[in-house]
């Protein structure tokens, strides 16, 4: 199997609740101040660079989420690898295709390419899904989110 499961990058990053912020920027800033990151990795550092890919593009996917991450890989091995489940305070516009405000941010930090795209792709699956859009639209608990990833990617295998 290719890289770590969603369940492993999220027990690495973490489920955040109440994240404030009026705009992206602030969303993500709080975001990023809230997480411990690998002692390679600074906070000043992820932000830019985050910021960065969202000025090129958002990185919202519709249905509320939106899946923010660096353009270059800033993680430097897969060990350090993480995604961020958050959930904002209050929805915000995040330029999204389908005119639905962000209320899910789910911060993705990887080491490659490789490793990127098997986590964005995840990641993308899991939206894809009813059981966890519910999940994430009725912010559920952190254990009932751990619980549906885990019985999602049992099946998927």
């Amino acid at each position: 199997m290719i890289g770590k499961t969603l369940m492993e990058l999220i027990k690495s990053g973490g489920i955040l609740e109440d994240i404030p912020g009026d705009s992206v920027e602030e969303a993500l800033t709080h975001i990023v101040s809230a997480i411990t990151l690998p002692r390679s990795l600074d906070k000043e550092t992820l932000l830019t660079a985050i910021l960065e890919r969202e000025n090129i593009m958002p990185t919202s996917i519709g249905n509320g989420i939106a899946v923010p991450h660096p353009r270059n890989f800033l993680a430097i091995t897969n060990s350090e690898e993480f995604v961020v489940i958050s959930f904002l305070k209050e929805p915000i516009e995040w330029r999204s295709l389908d005119n639905v405000l962000v209320k899910t941010v789910i911060l993705i930090v990887s080491s490659s390419a490789k490793s990127h795209l098997h986590t964005l792709s995840r990641v993308h699956f899991f939206c894809k899904q009813e059981r966890f859009l519910k999940i994430l639209q009725n912010h559920t608990s952190k254990d009932e989110i751990l619980e549906t990833i885990t019985c999602i990617e049992k099946e998927w295998k």
